[in-house]
């Protein structure tokens, strides 16, 4: 069961208000607070006040999390919350970053949990704390056992497997499963996926995805390697773009799928360099864990019930449909 929602301080500062004001009706007839017990309220009804922190695992410059981000900072501005994001991919410095929140004593927090074991503590330590915490993204097999209160993202297992009866549907014979984080377990979910559902041959190739031109030519040269090879799975927007460029220096017949979608990834499904995208919608991601909290807050709602994640995806983006969220991408929030 659920507990309550411990309030922000808005509203413990509006409800004493109006207990002052009916203690100094009673005793003297004196005049209630006016404008400003109607700012106190709106500000309260708003969520004015309330703090949330949005911790992610992901590195500085990747625009899949500035989807994210995006998301998360339009429903902070509908709900009046004051929205901190910070991002790390090392698993220990994401880890402080969650602790410094605690210390900060937000309102609330939503997390990744590529690298769930490390996340245990801090959540842990956010719990004691009485701060709810929501799951976004990474870790759909995890966010129950951590004690999180919610989750938001796509199924990694269940797109994976998508992906694999796709490849099959286009007569694919050998894919190249690109991960481009080790360990990231929804990375390796959706190899293992593609694997468990495809025809044909499945092999992982692990890159460092810190290094974009590093990955380009570690792509390229196992292509040289094995030309049975016809079909590349990438897991993110850009890497897909790498794939492309690999494809071409490599003199590969292979074509490029990935996971994860933004505007340049959209332009190269529209070209035909990519042949689909998996969009797991991560703006959505981000607006949905913040709006979350603040539901949680001021209604004490609870999406999924506290049991079952809110999924965000898989959607394929090809070739025949990729003009309807063009333009989306094109504005920065598909």
């Amino acid at each position: 069961m659920n507990t309550p929602p411990p309030q922000p301080a808005s509203l413990r500062l509006s409800r004493s208000v109006a207990l002052a004001s009916a203690v100094c009706l009673l005793l003297s007839g004196c005049t209630v607070l006016g404008a400003a017990d109607d700012r106190a309220d709106t500000a309260a009804a708003s969520g004015g006040g309330m703090k949330v922190a949005l911790v992610t695992h992901g590195g500085k410059g990747d625009a899949f999390w500035d989807l994210v981000r995006r998301g998360a900072e339009t429903a902070a501005a509908k709900d009046g919350i004051d929205l901190t994001y910070a991002g790390d991919s090392d698993p220990a410095a994401q880890a402080a970053l969650v602790k410094d929140a605690v210390r900060d004593k937000v309102d609330g927090i939503a997390v990744t949990l590529a690298k769930p074991a490390a996340m245990r503590g801090p959540v842990a330590q956010a719990k004691a704390a009485g701060i709810p915490v929501v799951g976004l993204n990474s870790g759909i097999d995890a966010w129950r056992p951590a004690g999180l209160l919610e989750y938001f993202g796509q199924d990694e297992s269940v797109a994976g497997r998508a992906v694999g009866d796709k490849l099959d549907e286009v007569k694919a014979k050998h894919a190249l499963c690109v991960v481009h984080e080790r360990g990231n377990v929804a990375l390796e979910a959706r190899c293992a996926g593609v694997r468990k559902t495809f025809g044909g041959d499945t092999d992982n190739l692990y890159v460092d995805g810190a290094d974009m031109n590093a990955v380009t030519a570690t792509i390229a040269s196992r292509l040289r390697q094995d030309s049975s090879i016809d079909e590349v799975v990438t897991l993110g927007a850009q890497y897909g773009l790498s794939a492309v460029k690999a494809v071409d220096q490599a003199g590969s017949r292979a074509e490029v799928a990935t996971f994860d979608l933004d505007k340049d990834l959209v332009k190269a499904v529209q070209r035909g360099d990519v042949q689909f995208a998996v969009d797991q919608q991560p703006y959505l991601q981000g607006y949905l864990a913040v709006d979350a909290l603040w539901l949680y807050r001021t209604n004490g709602n609870v999406s999924g019930g506290g049991t079952a994640p809110v999924l965000t995806g898989p959607a394929f983006v090809t070739r025949s449909n990729v003009s309807a969220v063009a333009r989306f991408a094109a504005a920065g929030t598909r």
